[in-house]
């Protein structure tokens, strides 16, 4: 019989109640016992709605409250000394290590965060020292949760990041040297100990993701799959049958490791993302071995069209029978939203072209009886294919108007008018700037009274001109604290902007949105990604009303701030039938007609941001990363190459692991980039000198997701490393990425800090001058 499986279930629950819970016990709110109460509430909704859905398999352990490569982290005992020393009780210290502490006389910043693959989910990264050890925490959480789940009747397979992935995806930490694969050895028995614990406790199956598989992997960590996996092997019955998860890519190129799986009971492999691995993978499986056919999206939000998957899914069961064959989510469903249910305000229209992760679970669970007994859930395949069938015939995704400009791009429209050094002359000379400029990435605290105007507007309570007075008020505020922190550029705080990309979307033909459909990003941080449904263009100005204001009241240059094309594109839910490419020059020519538009209304500098650029860099090299770093760049190009040497372009980019495709980074030719830095190595600096960049670079110098504020002599001393690899005259001073999540106190100190830091370099530097 073909079964029926889930991955991973999305966490924060239907209405963001595990981020509620979460902030309220951060703020003293409520106590660490209600906290664990209502994890515990959630887990047992989740693998409830996935039982009454009909699937088969369902996880455990998949649940975590800030992030789950964090979790073993903690139950490996691989927590970097910094954080036990402290004695801390064990959910604080967790805590500590997603999100930094500073209370009680205990400071300590968090670990490095970053995006788990190629999604907008970021994980923290294993922090892994020259003497490292791990040993299973006490009553470990794979246990205890799948115990949790036994008791309220359901059987659930727990599900493990494997050894080799824990290892490879983590760093040395400052002041060590160790090669996180090198620790092979010593976590392996840990692991072969927490799968007996497993076994014990009644558990007969355990995934455990190897994602890594689908990298082009280092010698030394595709030589670790083999003794791993053995180690596994050598165990016998006393370990639960193992199936090796992957997702997000094929792993056709690394076929030589699969029989380091041969003992495995079966693989999972991503059929979404790339089908055509589906034939080569059957022929690489064991005599015995079951195949996890991913071909339900846990990636996106549109409905599975059924007639494809089951054509996929009856190529396997020729091939291997149908009990050698599991109908499964390409990937964990976190990525996704909770519910279509809740969305009461979608066009009718649309709203029969999406599914959510507990309508997803709905769908593995129809696939696996369709496969074998169509008849028995024909109903349900003729209101598939109705909708598949509606979506492709709806007038909504055509406008030939934006197809006839698209046609018409030029590649002149692509290049700014001079080169850099004659643009940066200008720029100096029109902006005042001083060395060691000081700004900040855009966005201001959005407190509570911002949330609760503009739900206000939002429902009608109030008029357009009682919400424009209220935003004028905030930036207001946002310029005279700016007046008095001495920044050098302005922002002009965002009050109004509810997201960085919805609020764009929310401005632009193409796109639909939705009320509840939050995805976690990070911890507690959630976004509702806007949905494009159709081609995209700009019916009037998204930005200059507001940017236009806060130039007037500024005394120094104010930033109009946009978000770039390609993070427009990966932070929403994009179409499936358009290449992107096509959708991203879409919103580069929206995007265009704004710069052009906010240089007219006086605002000379323009920050872009591209955060997504790096994480939508496929993630193996070769001709299709090429290909996406040339239509990603040349939309970036694209939107920002209309305006005048004098005005000077920005750019942000979050997380700087960008050493290899620094070339694409140089191609954008912003005169100012700012990226995420303060919890990476300065060392990563480095490939500014190797490559020669001429232009002027702003590593971020504090971390914005910690509410710690970092001493003056923390900021003196990043600066200080940072002009190991910069030139003054390149450097820029920034915080990582915006402030919206933070509160204003911390803020203020913070950047009071940063700018006194500044001034103390540029006072030294003009000495030397």
């Amino acid at each position: 019989m073909v079964q029926s499986s889930v991955l991973g279930f999305p966490r924060m629950g239907v209405l963001r109640d595990l981020k509620k819970a979460n902030e309220a016990y951060w703020a003293d709110k409520i106590s660490q016992e209600a906290l664990l109460e209502e994890g515990k509430r959630l887990r047992l909704a989740h693998w409830k709605i996935q039982k009454d859905a009909g699937v088969d398999i369902i996880p455990s352990n998949d649940f975590a409250h800030y992030d789950h490569v964090l979790d073993h982290i903690q139950f490996f005992n691989a927590v970097p000394e910094r954080y036990t020393k402290q004695k801390l009780s064990p959910l604080d210290e967790y805590f500590a290590m997603g999100r930094g502490h500073q209370k009680g006389g205990v400071d300590v910043p968090a670990l490095e965060m970053v995006k788990w693959f190629d999604s907008n989910y970021h994980y923290v990264k294993p922090t892994l020292q020259d003497n490292q050890t791990f040993s299973l925490a006490e009553n470990p959480k794979p246990v205890r949760e799948f115990l949790e789940a036994k008791e309220a009747g359901i059987i659930t397979r727990p599900v493990l990041v494997g050894p080799v992935s824990f290892l490879a995806l983590g760093k040395a930490d400052r002041g060590s040297s160790v090669n996180p694969i090198s620790l092979l050895d010593k976590l392996v028995p840990v692991y072969v100990e927490l799968l007996k614990a497993l076994k014990a406790a009644g558990a007969e199956n355990v995934q455990i993701d190897e994602p890594t598989l689908v990298f082009d992997l280092a010698p030394e960590v595709k030589a670790a799959f083999k003794p791993a996996y053995e180690a596994f092997a050598a165990a016998g019955d006393a370990i639960p049958s193992l199936v090796v998860a992957t997702y997000f890519g094929d792993i056709v190129h690394n076929f030589d490791v699969l029989p380091a799986f041969s003992a495995a009971k079966g693989i999972h492999v991503d059929l979404v993302r790339n089908p055509e691995q589906l034939e080569p993978v059957i022929k690489q499986l064991g005599p015995s071995q079951i195949l996890s056919a991913g071909v339900v999206d846990g990636r996106n939000i549109w409905k599975n069209d059924f007639a494809k998957s089951l054509d996929l899914l009856q190529t396997a069961i020729k091939a291997l029978g149908e009990d050698r064959v599991i109908v499964a989510t390409s990937s964990s469903l976190l990525h996704t939203p909770h519910t279509l249910a809740s969305e009461k305000k979608l066009p009718t229209d649309v709203y029969e072209w999406f599914s959510f992760a507990s309508e997803k679970v709905k769908e593995v669970a129809i696939l696996a009886k369709a496969v074998t007994n169509p008849e028995a859930v024909r109903a349900e395949l003729d209101a598939n294919a109705a909708a598949i069938k509606a979506r492709a015939e709806s007038t909504r995704t055509n406008d030939p108007k934006v197809k006839e400009r698209q046609a018409a791009v030029t590649p002149e429209q692509h290049n700014r008018k001079s080169g850099f050094d004659t643009r940066y002359a200008q720029q100096k000379k029109h902006l005042s700037l001083p060395l060691f400029p000081t700004t900040t990435i855009g966005s201001f605290p959005q407190t509570s009274e911002i949330r609760v105007q503009r739900n206000k507007f939002t429902k009608g309570e109030i008029s357009a001109e009682e919400y424009d007075n209220f935003i004028k008020k905030e930036i207001d505020l946002a310029v005279s604290i700016q007046d008095e922190l001495d920044l050098d550029v302005y922002v002009h705080g965002e009050p109004e902007r509810n997201d960085m990309v919805q609020y764009f979307g929310e401005r632009l033909n193409g796109y639909v949105f939705t009320t509840h459909a939050w995805v976690q990003s990070y911890g507690s941080r959630c976004v509702r990604p806007p949905i494009i449904v159709g081609d995209i263009s700009r019916p009037a100005p998204m930005t200059v009303k507001e940017s236009k204001y806060a130039a007037s009241i500024s005394k120094k240059p104010m930033k109009g701030m946009l978000t770039g094309p390609v993070t427009c594109l990966r932070w929403s839910f994009p179409r499936v039938d358009v290449h992107q490419s096509v959708q991203c020059q879409q919103l580069a020519l929206a995007l265009r007609d704004e710069v052009v538009d906010l240089e007219a209304n006086g605002i000379y500098v323009i920050q872009v941001d591209e955060p997504a650029l790096r994480e939508g860099l496929p993630l193996r090299k070769g001709s299709e990363r090429d290909a996406y770093l040339e239509w990603a760049v040349n939309s970036f190009k694209l939107a920002t190459a209309g305006v005048e040497d004098s005005t000077q372009i920005h750019s942000h980019f979050c997380y700087s692991e960008f050493q290899d495709f620094f070339h694409a980074i140089a191609a954008l030719d912003a005169d100012v980039l700012s990226i995420e830095n303060s919890k990476s190595d300065a060392k990563l600096l480095k490939v500014f000198i190797d490559e020669a960049y001429p232009r002027h670079i702003g590593p971020g110098v504090y971390d914005i997701h910690s509410p710690r504020v970092p001493a003056e002599e923390e900021f003196k001393q990043r600066i200080e490393e940072m002009l190991e690899f910069l030139r003054p005259e390149q450097l820029w001073i920034n915080p990582d990425c915006g402030l919206k999540t933070r509160k204003w106190d911390e803020v203020k100190g913070a950047l009071t800090h940063m700018v006194n830091a500044a001034k103390y370099f540029r006072e030294k530097y003009a000495n030397k001058a």
